[in-house]
């Protein structure tokens, strides 16, 4: 009871705290308030980002093209029109006239060809997604040519929520190497960065008067997007319309939302899944029948019933349903007790007898509640899984450490896309590399490697065939058993009654783009 008792005192403090900070409130018609579930950014640098700054930086930076899979329609953001050789491989744009940079120089055609050549050289990030550019050529000041190595989708690689965002030249220029990772911007958004303060997870937009959209209608003039990684926090903003918007609260909170007169829970479809990957460099899971032991040990109906509520389904493979490449046909193992002792038999384990630790995202309830179902199977395999919940940015780290002996033997993580083909999978998290990035599991295969590259030169072409190419990846994928592929989720976002024209981009997770939304008067 005192620990009880502890537990409603700290949550009133914080969430008093949340109140104070939040300057306007959610109720002001020219302010509005993300509680996001995580870093909200974590390089303010449009070439290198490739994690949670999708939220932040799609606000500040735009791209030529965006793209709404729904409709599998493409949107043209600052480019007005472009065209496509016979061959695939000559792209011409034709661009925006009357856009302004935040340092009120003019966006051009150098501009695009700055930028994404800045990019290409910088190979941080999702560089890769331009690895079909051959070169960018000027053709005056509002036309711009990309000469393609073969045939790509280039109209969605310029959609991308990453790595496709065009950038001042000026201002990059005039600045030293590190300037936009310190936390500066420079783009054509119709938000500015105003300040972001990185020990309190808070990142504060305002209007850029100048932005080639106008400002005529009802729009937000200030926007913030504040890390909150305690869900219950996070529930207390919204039922109480401190915070106009959050997303991931667990699962059995949505009905009692869903009843609340002050909010709208908004259900869609989404390409995010959760994978596990496994430490393909570490013993015991250096062997494979050791990790298909795991993936027979996996309680995936448990986990979607228990943890999902119904908003989701088994993953089959990881390129997520409802995109191209997925197949209903693919191999997806289920659970067997009997199958998991007779692999690790076989690998030599016939009494378990080894521990592993499996990292996860703090505050994410549906990833903890996973973890430990996962626990209670490995131990009738006398398997012990100790579960660590950390910090994002901490969790990729340790991951990522020098000392391989110090990196996790699991690591859970969500995936969304950088581009909206199975090679954003396929390629970010199983392709071979040097350097881990996002291929957490450290996995190489060069028959796998050279599926990815084939169908990366195919989906330029013939989508179907690249389709065909990626199922065959994924079926390598899943006899190697590298990672487990749980679940494909449903998007779930809770907004203030108030908060009107928001909808859910899939492409784009997450995301509150919040020039489209404006507050009810």
């Amino acid at each position: 009871m005192k620990k009880y008792s502890w537990l409603i005192v700290f949550t009133f403090l914080l969430f008093s705290f949340f109140s104070v900070v939040i300057i306007g409130g959610a109720q002001d018609d020219d302010f509005a308030f993300y509680a996001y579930n995580s870093t909200p950014v974590t390089d303010w640098d449009p070439s290198v980002e490739f994690s949670n700054g999708i939220v932040s930086l799609n606000n500040v930076y735009e791209t030529l093209l965006r793209y709404d899979p729904l409709e599998d329609k493409i949107i043209k953001v600052l480019a007005t029109d472009y065209t496509t050789s016979d061959d695939g491989l000559t792209w011409t744009f034709s661009l925006r006239k009357g856009v302004k940079f935040h340092d009120g120089t003019d966006f051009n055609a150098e501009a695009v060809k700055f930028s994404v050549e800045r990019t290409i050289n910088m190979n941080m990030g999702a560089s890769f997604i331009w690895e079909p550019v051959d070169k960018v050529n000027v053709i005056d000041d509002y036309t711009v040519e990309f000469k393609l190595k073969y045939p790509a989708p280039l109209d969605l690689i310029c959609s991308s929520g990453y790595a496709a965002f065009i950038m001042s030249p000026t201002a990059v220029k005039s600045h030293p190497d590190g300037w936009l990772t310190e936390g500066h911007e420079a783009g054509t958004g119709p938000y500015m960065l105003e300040s972001y303060q990185e020990e309190r997870q808070e990142v504060r937009l305002t209007w850029f008067k100048d932005y080639w959209g106008g400002w005529e209608g009802n729009h937000f003039k200030k926007a913030v997007i504040k890390g909150v990684t305690e869900a219950v926090t996070r529930h207390l903003l919204i039922e109480k319309g401190d915070v106009d918007i959050t997303i991931e609260l667990p699962y059995e909170d949505i009905a009692s939302l869903q009843d609340n007169k002050n909010v709208n829970v908004l259900v869609g479809p989404s390409f995010q899944n959760l994978l596990l990957f496994f430490n393909t460099q570490k013993e015991p899971l250096n062997n494979k029948l050791i990790r298909q032991a795991l993936s027979y040990a996996f309680p995936y109906q448990d986990v979607v019933s228990y943890c999902l509520e119904g908003y989701g389904r088994q993953g089959r493979g990881p390129v997520p349903y409802g995109l191209w490449g997925h197949s209903e046909e693919l191999f997806q193992y289920q659970y067997d007790l009997d199958k998991a002792k007779q692999l690790l038999e076989k690998a030599g384990y016939p009494n378990g007898g080894f521990k592993l630790l499996l990292t996860y995202m703090s505050g994410d309830e549906a990833e903890r509640k996973m973890a430990e179902l996962f626990k209670a199977k490995l131990a009738a395999l006398n398997i012990d899984l100790e579960i660590r919940g950390m910090p994002w940015d901490s969790q990729w780290a340790l991951a990522r450490d020098n000392n391989l002996d110090k990196r996790q033997d699991i690591f859970v993580m969500y995936w969304w896309p950088d581009v909206c083909t199975p090679k954003s999978w396929l390629y970010s998290n199983f392709y071979s590399e040097e350097e881990p990035f996002f291929n957490l599991c450290y996995y190489s295969n060069k028959e796998f490697d050279s599926l990815i590259d084939k169908g990366s030169e195919e989906s330029g072409v013939d989508r179907d065939e690249a389709a065909k190419t990626y199922i065959k990846a994924q079926e390598i994928l899943v006899e190697d058993a590298p990672a487990v592929f749980i679940y494909d989720k449903k998007n779930v976002f809770f907004l203030s009654k108030s908060l009107k024209g928001f909808k859910d981009n899939p492409a784009y997770p997450n995301v509150v783009f919040f020039y489209e939304v404006y507050r009810e008067k």
